[in-house]
């Protein structure tokens, strides 16, 4: 008796391209819509790094990966568990079309002037503009790089290193996508003071 397919296996090749096509097409999108939003492409500053150091710097939020792209990993985390959880049956790669489309909806949100403006009053990014597209682009690679890294590894090697992630950030630069999430939904008063103190 063979085992049963996995959902990667079940889906003929030709079906799984034209899902990883979607994909790149809901990531073009997101890409096109934010230029039309008036976002800047790269950074003002002219040059693309690989990773900005400096989170209260003009250039978080601007180039290849900062100390954010950590959440971003986590995001796939979680979409790929609740795309398990809501979508059993469906393949890896439609499943990774999903948690695409989800990612890039808040993308375009959180880039937004009302969200923007939401961090400048609730949150100690108090001169944060939104991101270039090139970073807003990144954040949703590396989200889909989070989603495959947990459709391979075991559950509890996932869950460690997104909590390893969150500590170690909020440690770093006490800011996390937990604090992140709470400063947007419910702001509290004693951890942008802490935040504000680094």
């Amino acid at each position: 008796m063979t085992a049963a397919p996995s959902p990667v296996e079940a889906l003929p090749r030709s079906r799984t391209l034209l899902w990883i096509g979607a994909c790149l097409a809901v990531l073009a999108c997101q890409v096109a819509v934010e230029l039309f939003m008036g976002r800047t492409p790269i950074c003002t500053c002219g040059t693309v790094k690989l990773f900005e150091p400096v989170v209260n710097s003009p250039g978080n939020s601007q180039h290849l990966a900062d100390w954010y792209t950590p959440s971003h990993i986590i995001h796939g985390f979680l979409f790929y568990a609740l795309t398990a959880w809501l979508f059993p049956r469906k393949p890896l790669a439609a499943r990774l079309f999903v948690a695409t489309l989800i990612e890039a909806s808040w993308e375009l949100l959180e880039n937004s002037p009302i969200i923007i403006e939401r961090y400048r009053s609730a949150t100690v990014s108090l001169n944060y503009v939104g991101d270039s597209v090139l970073n807003s682009a990144m954040d949703t690679v590396f989200m889909a790089l989070g989603f495959l890294a947990a459709a391979r590894l075991p559950v509890a090697v996932t869950i460690a290193i997104a909590v390893l992630f969150e500590l170690f950030t909020g440690w770093l630069i006490r800011d996390n996508l937990t604090l992140n999430v709470l400063m947007l939904v419910w702001p509290m008063d004693a951890v942008k003071a802490w935040q504000g103190a680094l």
